[in-house]
């Protein structure tokens, strides 16, 4: 019995993925669940097991190539399998076809034809929901673009470059690499981040807010309690404090934990805050389940179970998908405040800034306080000046008048 393996679905707006490398080659044996290939999406960049064990057979999708989810990338066999496959092969199809799984093209007969698609089938046929949403947003007819995608399909990447090239009029060309310049080819997480962010700044209209927080109180509270946590093997992080105060903020201002999907507004029940994690080679953003419905130590466990998952790139679908709220922390490296992009399709995004001690005005005195910028990201489309403001408020109450016996 041969197994197929197949593109996994790594979120639940993911409709396609990119082999970045294969650990396995034809003819190698492999274990259930032992890594066989490194795939990126949108949403994760992970190591997939196989699933099953024997050897590998065929692979079908080479390292670089984009495919749709569910589409058979590799077939784990038994080894007679891979003498039959071999044997198969006609003579003459050269190696690359076969390591691809590929079979020669031959003519259709009569019997195979097939009625000719309309416009809007075939645009369908070579695009994925997303491209079509996007295309859709900017009147943009998809069968005018050229895909570079498998088969002709259109990708992420064409669209923009599409957009791109229309908004510019095709006045301005690309930058030209001068005589000592390095250059250097994205890599494929890069490239999905980078058409993340630009779907993101067409889509949403971007205002922010930033509020100063004193953290003078959280920061008694931690060193109260830090040997506590560190002999339970958890750190007691500010991100727990302000995840918490974030989940009860959104239970007060809900319109900021809600998605906006054509002219309605999509107010999520869960709230599921997304944290991003700074990976050496990009950025990734798992979401802590249920956050309104965890204490402190719970959501100090989820953190830093994540983040290190995330560092070995072992995070699961379901780690990255459901998220209402996204979290970044640009303060870590000592940035005062960020103005970030927001999430899509959330409508809010919080960075925080270096939390430090500087001097601040307590009581009608000039003291040094732990301090802290907190900056707000959100979609004009829905969410006013002063709903944004509101709910700042309600975390920086929470921040600096914090119950002890919460922690």
């Amino acid at each position: 019995m041969s197994t197929e393996v197949v593109m996994p679905q790594m979120g639940e707006s993911v409709t396609e993925g990119t082999i970045v490398r294969w650990m396995k080659k034809v003819g190698d044996t492999i274990d259930r669940d032992e890594p066989l290939l490194e795939i990126t999406t949108d949403k994760v960049d992970a190591e997939i097991p196989s699933p099953a064990a024997g050897v590998v057979v065929e692979i079908r999708v080479q390292e670089g190539e984009t495919v749709a989810v569910n589409h058979v990338v590799a077939v784990i066999g038994a080894p007679d399998a891979l003498l039959a496959a071999a044997a198969a092969q006609p003579a003459g199809l050269d190696a690359a076809a076969r390591t691809a799984g590929k079979q020669p093209s031959t003519a259709p007969s009569p019997g195979d034809a097939r009625p000719v698609a309309s416009g809007e089938e075939l645009a369908r046929e070579r695009s994925s929901p997303l491209v079509r949403k996007i295309a859709k947003e900017h009147s943009v007819d998809i069968s005018q673009i050229h895909g570079s995608g498998l088969a002709g399909r259109v990708t992420k990447h064409d669209i923009l470059e599409y957009l791109e090239h229309e908004g510019l009029g095709g006045q301005t060309g690309p930058a030209q690499p001068r005589a000592g310049d390095r250059i250097e080819k994205m890599s494929v997480m890069r490239k999905k981040i980078a058409e993340h962010m630009v779907i993101s700044r067409r889509t949403s209209a971007h205002v922010h807010t930033v509020f100063e927080v004193n953290f003078s109180r959280i920061s008694g509270i931690r060193e109260a309690r830090r040997l506590e946590y560190e002999r339970a093997g958890r750190k007691l992080t500010y991100l727990a404090f302000i995840i918490k105060a974030v989940a009860g903020a959104l239970q007060a201002v809900p319109l900021l934990n809600s998605s906006v999907d054509g002219d309605s507004v999509i107010y999520h029940k869960d709230i599921n805050i997304g944290v991003a994690v700074a990976l050496d080679w990009g950025l990734i953003v798992p979401v802590v389940k249920r956050a309104d419905a965890q204490d402190l130590p719970a959501i100090s466990g989820a953190i830093g179970d994540l983040a290190a998952r995330a560092r070995a790139k072992q995070l699961t679908p379901d780690d990255v998908a459901g998220g209402t709220f996204t979290i970044t922390n640009p303060g870590m490296l000592g940035a005062q405040f960020g103005m970030p992009i927001i999430n899509q399709p959330q409508s809010a995004i919080l960075a925080v800034g270096a939390i430090e001690k500087r001097p601040a005005v307590v009581a009608d005195a000039v003291t040094v306080q732990t301090m802290a910028y907190l900056a707000l990201g959100f979609d004009h489309r829905i969410i006013d000046g002063a709903v944004a403001d509101t709910f700042m408020s309600n975390v920086k109450h929470a921040l600096e008048h914090w119950d002890p016996d919460k922690a």
